[in-house]
């Protein structure tokens, strides 16, 4: 619960990132190895990353999360298959808000952001690695209109959370 009125929040915009906003892909994932502190593991350089998000065959999708014209955060995701299910999805690979937007509700937005893209492609699943000691697995499932609901695989430090209306409850 924020004391500032609707009308005076900054308005946050998610869109698919481009070549040309590499650099800042790349400054978020320095931020991010940096807050993991894995940043002595980040090789990744302009080029690598203009071949392996938008060369010839694509590992995978990124989009950027702006609050006003700064941006906040960014998320990354590919496609894949469970071959027990025989059905495509989507894995979030990482997904990142920087400090100073933290609490605004824009995590939650770029993760329901993803789960629509996989409700449009008509993929049934999203999978996350929660960040906790023991790597749980979530899918999030969707309906037809991109409503769903995240259901943690029989794991005590996951989560159950349904969303309705665009909020997720943990």
């Amino acid at each position: 619960g924020s004391n500032i009125p609707a009308s005076a929040k900054p308005e946050f915009e998610i869109r698919a990132a481009t070549e040309r906003d590499i650099p800042q892909i790349l400054a978020f994932v320095r931020e991010l190895a940096d807050y993991e502190h894995l940043a002595h593991l980040v090789s990744a350089t302009e080029s690598g990353m203009r071949e392996a998000l938008f060369g010839v065959h694509t590992g995978a999708e990124v989009i950027l999360g702006y609050e006003g014209v700064t941006p906040a955060g960014f998320a990354v995701y590919f496609h894949n298959f469970s071959t027990f299910l025989g059905v495509k999805g989507l894995w979030l690979e990482d997904l990142f808000v920087r400090r100073a937007f933290r609490g605004r509700g824009y995590g939650k937005a770029l993760l329901l952001h993803v789960a629509r893209i996989a409700a449009a492609g008509q993929l049934p699943r999203l999978a996350v690695i929660e960040d906790q000691p023991v790597e749980p697995v979530e899918h999030l499932r969707l309906d037809r209109r991109g409503r769903g609901e995240i259901e943690q695989d029989a794991h005590p430090l996951g989560f159950r959370a349904r969303d309705q209306r665009g909020v997720f409850r943990t």
